[in-house]
């Protein structure tokens, strides 16, 4: 971003020294996309100081240098003549309100955006000075803004006070309408606005000439052939001296404002033959961005890698010319691309150098803590290793030998269940139930155990004519029940969760299966309805 300032300064004609006009254009930002129609402000302001307009005009204005500027005119007199003001940038809204912001403007939220730009019911209060002659030209583009709680981009609600008309619309029509139509005169701002897509609001008088024919200023006289081809030589040169030499040869000419207000343009950008320069490239969007990715590898941020130059690339430029000697001018030379590519490539393989060599470093100390731990195959040297290295070089080793040392516990603990089961069921006895219990709390065969210890505590063995009983006789072990469950979900009976427990869904599972082979409904297991589980030659119970 660059911050060309006041370029034109009440440039004036005789005629109409009562109209004025305020042109502002905020092309760069600092955190948002750039508006490339502020870019025809200077054109503009020479456009309407030839219409007879008193001009002041501004590019990449903060918020206090559009103040200043508002304060400025706003000590001028402005009852009498007629009052245009254009501003071109990115707006923010809140409904009813809204501001053109500054170009320092860094996510201003609801809170804050009245110290990032001036609201526009502010400008509109300076624009009611001049009832009935004051025009608010509010130029737009869909642009990437960014913006917090509270705000949205554009314009938002505006309510125009009397006498003053309001024209909002694309940035580029907008500058167009006032270099254009806005200056016929003999019309009424209804008729000049007639076959734009522009939106118009406030005083429209159709029968209201904007500027009267009558006022318009007389025709300039016939100026000589060399007039204007000196100014076109002078318009392709674009240097101070070259104006300077225009205004020596034709101190009146036609063109002698345009050339005053050039010199002032050009003496207020002490960087213009740098900004020129770079422009002559024409960069592509992704060239800069290639440059602003240079800025960053070699250690100057550019404050974002998104193709446009602003305010946080052009001091990640200068930055850069100054630590390699070059003039801080913050524009580049193709030479300077050149050598910040070179330098940006070297930086990159230095990088992937210093990536590579702490890669190595990693897998070393992970081949060593290896060695002292997991490499001897013990359970607690597997499991430190991986506690330390879950993504580790030998990570997949480790995880599938202690897979397998879970494998066997659990084989180990389901034999020694076995076992005790077995010697409990030998027993027979309440207290051999218990000793189960007591060593097997949570063993695969507890309820087979609790159920016997009731059944004997009763004095009174499972009753195999009843169907719970029935089922308590077959004794099955809970791996029988996982395959009972797996085979009932196997025809579509939706046993629910095969993990042995035979809730109620398996219950229903298994009334649906006696139903459909004709066998006593009950839910509960027996004889025949495990030799009808079998059939399907599936079911083999351990």
């Amino acid at each position: 971003m660059r911050l060309a300032g006041i370029f034109l300064c009440f440039l004036a004609f005789p005629i109409w020294a009562e109209d004025r006009a305020l042109l502002i254009g905020n092309e760069n930002f600092a955190e948002a996309s750039r508006i490339p129609a502020a870019a025809e402000v200077p054109n503009a302001a020479r456009v309407l100081t030839t219409a007879g307009f008193r001009v002041l005009a501004a590019q990449d204005q903060t918020t206090d240098d559009l103040r200043g500027l508002m304060s400025g005119l706003n000590a001028e007199r402005l009852e009498d003549g007629r009052l245009v003001i254009l501003l071109v940038g990115h707006f923010a809204n809140s409904g009813g309100q809204s501001w053109f912001l500054g170009t320092e403007a860094d996510v201003p939220d609801l809170a804050t955006v009245g110290a990032e730009g001036v609201s526009l019911p502010d400008v509109l209060a300076l624009a009611a000075r001049s009832p009935g002659g004051a025009v608010l030209l509010l130029g737009i583009e869909d642009r990437r803004l960014s913006l917090g709680a509270g705000l949205t981009p554009g314009i938002g609600v505006i309510t125009p006070p009397q006498g003053v008309t309001i024209v909002q619309g694309d940035a580029g029509a907008v500058v167009a309408f006032a270099t254009g139509a806005l200056l016929e005169t003999g019309q009424s701002l209804p008729a000049m606005l007639a076959d734009t897509d522009l939106r118009a609001d406030g005083f429209l008088a159709p029968l209201v000439a904007f500027r009267p024919a009558t006022a318009t200023p007389g025709p300039r006289p016939a100026t000589p052939d060399g007039d204007d081809t000196l100014w076109q030589a002078t318009e392709t040169i674009r240097t101070v001296e070259a104006y300077e030499a225009y205004l020596a040869r034709y101190p009146a000419g036609r063109h002698a404002q345009a050339a005053k207000a050039a010199i002032v343009q050009i003496l207020g950008e002490p960087q213009r033959e740098a900004r020129l320069a770079e422009d002559a490239m024409a960069l592509t969007r992704g060239a800069r961005r290639a440059v602003q990715e240079a800025l960053a590898v070699t250690g100057f941020d550019p404050k974002g890698i998104d193709g446009v130059f602003g305010a946080g690339s052009r001091t990640a430029i200068t930055d850069w010319q100054r630590r390699f000697g070059h003039a801080p001018t913050g524009y580049l030379t193709r030479e300077q691309i050149v050598q910040l590519s070179g330098q940006a490539d070297r930086r990159r393989a230095e990088l992937a150098a210093e990536a590579a060599a702490a890669a190595a470093a990693r897998e070393a100390e992970d081949r060593a803590y290896w060695d002292q731990t997991g490499k001897a195959g013990d359970e607690a040297g597997l499991r430190a290793y991986v506690a330390r290295y879950p993504q580790g070089v030998f990570a997949a080793l480790a995880t599938d030998r202690l897979s397998v040392m879970d494998a066997a516990k659990a084989a180990e603990v389901a034999a020694a269940d076995r076992t005790a089961w077995d010697v409990a069921r030998a027993g027979n006895a309440v207290a051999t139930y218990e000793d189960y219990l007591r060593s097997h709390p949570q063993g695969n065969f507890a309820d087979q155990a609790r159920a016997r210890i009731a059944a004997l505590n009763g004095a009174v063995l499972p009753d195999v004519t009843t169907a719970q009983g029935a089922e308590l006789a077959l004794q099955l072990s809970p791996a029988a029940r996982l395959l009972i469950e797996g085979r009932l979900s196997s025809l579509g009976l939706r046993p629910g969760p095969v993990d042995g427990r035979l809730d109620a869904e398996a219950r229903a599972a298994i009334r649906a299966f006696q139903g459909d082979r004709g066998l006593a409904v009950t839910g509960f297991l027996d004889e025949q309805t495990m030799v009808g589980l079998m059939a399907g030659g599936i079911l083999e119970l351990p």
